[in-house]
């Protein structure tokens, strides 16, 4: 069964507290399972969850602040203990080669993984599409605005088409004519647009720490599911901005003009410990959505497709 949900690890921002473990996100999309922002802690919150190292097939980093790559070189040596089998694909901005190189390699050990490096120059595709077939979606980057070079991400699934029953019956289409029907686009001069209807592909995005800037809406565009940090709320606006982040209201403003059906809140500051008022502030900013302030260790379903 194709499983979609988003696995979080961890919430917190900066620091770790009692109730928050550092930033950490697995995706599961099908087959594919993509860490975002392994912070401290990640292989051991993993082992509170059904994630193992063997889902892992990529791992993307939005940027190089420690609570958002330091627990990097202990999935790596995990994957490599457990003898992960199938390559892993990494994304990090390029301009941290140097940073990456040195959690890569944080401590001597057994390397048996076949970690290939992928570095994200500037916006645009970086997996799937014309050139990577066999990848079931595209991946790209938006480049963030923050205090160092940050990527946010983005995964489209391809646009598909929803077959129409009534109108399948109608023209005596059915059993495995059906998929050849797909797959050939005509068939005894049925057209495959005159017996089904466009169906748009799942979106999801991944914006971590930045201020808000064309790159953030870019990547909530359409979303089925937009995590999005939130690490302040609105009343420390003028904090936010000096440090580089976002308050709920303002992720709630960009999740409800970008159309975003499921918005996750994440990344919170140690100084609030009641994360209810970040979901009152996004819906105060104007989403009417389905909404989570995240908490560690939980599952968010992604939304069915339309």
């Amino acid at each position: 069964m194709s499983v979609r949900e988003l696995v979080v690890l961890g919430t917190a921002s900066q620091v770790p507290t009692r109730q928050r473990n550092h930033n950490g996100y697995v995706l599961l999309w099908d087959g594919e399972g993509i860490l975002f922002d392994p912070g401290e802690g990640t292989q051991r919150q993993m082992l509170h969850t059904s994630v193992a190292a063997h889902d892992l097939t990529r791992i993307c980093l939005t940027h190089f602040h420690g609570d958002h790559t330091l627990g990097l070189p202990g999935v790596i040596q995990h994957m490599s203990l457990d003898g992960v089998p199938h390559e892993v694909s990494a994304h990090y901005p390029a301009s941290g080669q140097t940073y990456f190189a040195r959690l890569r390699h944080a401590t001597p050990f057994h390397d048996t993984v076949a970690l290939r490096q992928a570095p994200v120059t500037g916006p645009g595709v970086i997996a799937g599409g014309a050139d990577e077939p066999e990848v079931p979606f595209t991946l790209e980057a938006r480049e963030l605005s923050h205090r160092i070079d940050a990527f946010g991400y983005r995964l489209t699934e391809p646009d598909t088409r929803r077959m129409l029953p009534e109108k399948l019956a109608e023209r005596g289409i059915s059993g495995p004519d059906v998929g050849l029907l797909q797959r050939r686009g005509e068939l005894r001069g049925v057209r495959l647009e005159e017996v089904s209807e466009p169906r748009a592909g799942q979106r999801f995005a991944f914006v971590m720490d930045t201020r808000l800037c064309e790159g953030v809406y870019e990547l909530a565009q359409g979303c089925d599911m937009l995590v999005i940090e939130s690490t302040f709320l609105h009343a420390d606006a003028e904090l936010a901005e000096i440090s580089g982040h976002l308050t709920a209201y303002q992720a709630g403003r960009v999740a409800a003009g970008a159309g975003v059906r499921h918005l996750v809140l994440t990344h919170f500051s140690q100084r609030y410990q009641d994360t209810s008022l970040f979901a009152a502030e996004a819906r105060a900013a104007g989403f009417e959505g389905t909404l989570t302030a995240a908490e560690d260790l939980t599952r968010v379903p992604v939304p069915k497709r339309r």
